[in-house]
């Protein structure tokens, strides 16, 4: 119930200034580095504003926000409009003016609000949820308005970012996979990654190396390489018998009857889609340029297209050793902070990354 600001001491290590007590336990947290303003979410749905000094030795209680009736999932401060955004676990977003404390708006969904991003200029908020869906709202000053919604994870939204130079949008989720959304070029693509075993707890974009960093349950911190052309994985076909070898799927009675024969049961290739019998799909093959960093399902005659060279990693895989539960880079300074579940806070060195070798205390996985 705790925060706590650290201060790099002379020697080198990390100290703690100062801290405070809250009266509920913290559950999201956003720092204005300008202002030196940080806004705490509570599991009883509260967010506390303090103000820091500038020698970083006295944190000054400002105001509370009553901002959700359940946990405040996240947090981010807009300082051109003095609003505080918020999610909740009481399936909303709400926005709040910070000069009167005062709530704008509350907008409700049908799931627990798990993650958010917001494009200060336009005023366009990305909102992931637990039923695996994203919503794209235009905030006003009293209302908003329902500008999309993005389907494609198969499990709950666990971590969102926003690139606003490329206007792209990248979604990790507890299916243990990455979705880059084209939201400028407004033609719906979208590029899947499948490198973690766990679900995936953060990402960040590194506008300027193309490059996205993520961080999963498991410890895996995996680097990709997004300044290549890669392919859009393919749409599930739908059939009612293999599409290699037509015979019936388990469920095509009419087709099981007439050939006299048993159903097989149904699955896809990863590469071109194909709805194919476990007889037409017997070969695993990885394929980083679809986003597949490690072995998938293939039908047999994709896996004699695939070239060695088409099986080279496209990601740097690495272990945090720790089971990572919140992550956090300072793209300036080459600094990332990930938070596990073991109460550890570990911060690592990623100048190494940008220049695409392991970075200090990365051990390859």
């Amino acid at each position: 119930r705790t925060i706590r600001v650290w201060l790099k001491r002379d020697s080198g290590q990390y100290w703690p200034s100062i801290y405070h007590t809250m009266s509920s336990p913290c559950s999201a947290m956003a720092y204005h580095h300008d202002s030196r303003r940080i806004f705490v979410g509570q599991d009883n749905g509260a967010i506390m504003e303090f103000h820091i000094s500038e020698d970083f030795n006295k944190m000054n209680f400002v105001k509370t926000y009553p901002a959700h009736q359940n946990r405040v999932s996240a947090i981010t401060f807009c300082l051109t409009s003095e609003w505080v955004i918020s999610t909740g676990h009481d399936k909303c977003i709400s926005w709040m003016c910070t000069r009167s404390g005062s709530m704008l708006g509350r907008h409700y969904f049908t799931s627990w609000a798990s993650c958010l991003q917001y494009d200060h200029e336009t005023r366009h908020a990305f909102v992931g949820d637990y039923s695996g869906q994203i919503t794209l709202l235009k905030l006003e000053q009293n209302t908003c308005s329902v500008i999309t919604t993005l389907k494609g994870h198969e499990g709950s939204i666990t971590s969102l970012w926003w690139d606003p130079v490329q206007r792209l949008l990248f979604s990790g989720a507890s299916d243990h996979s990455i979705i880059m959304w084209d939201i400028g070029g407004r033609k719906g693509r979208t590029l899947l990654l499948q490198g973690h075993h766990d679900k995936v707890q953060a990402i960040c974009y590194i506008q300027l190396t193309r490059q996205l960093v993520s961080c999963s349950a498991d410890g895996g911190i995996a680097v990709w390489n997004m300044d290549i052309s890669r392919e859009e994985a393919p749409q599930w076909l739908e059939s009612d018998s293999c599409q290699k070898c037509e015979q019936p799927f388990f469920w095509n009675i009419k087709q099981m009857w007439d050939t006299k024969t048993l159903g097989l049961r149904q699955h896809h290739c990863r590469k071109c889609g194909q709805a194919v019998c476990g007889k037409c799909s017997t070969k695993r093959s990885s394929y980083p340029i679809m986003g597949f960093e490690f072995q998938v399902r293939v039908c047999d005659s994709c896996f004699e297209s695939i070239k060695d060279e088409d099986r080279t990693s496209l990601a740097t895989f690495h272990e945090g050793k720790h089971n990572i539960s919140h992550m956090s880079m300072d793209i300036s300074r080459g600094l990332m902070v990930t938070c596990g579940s073991d109460r550890i806070v570990k911060i690592w060195d990623m100048t190494p990354v940008v220049g695409c070798s392991l970075a200090t205390g990365f051990s390859s996985r």
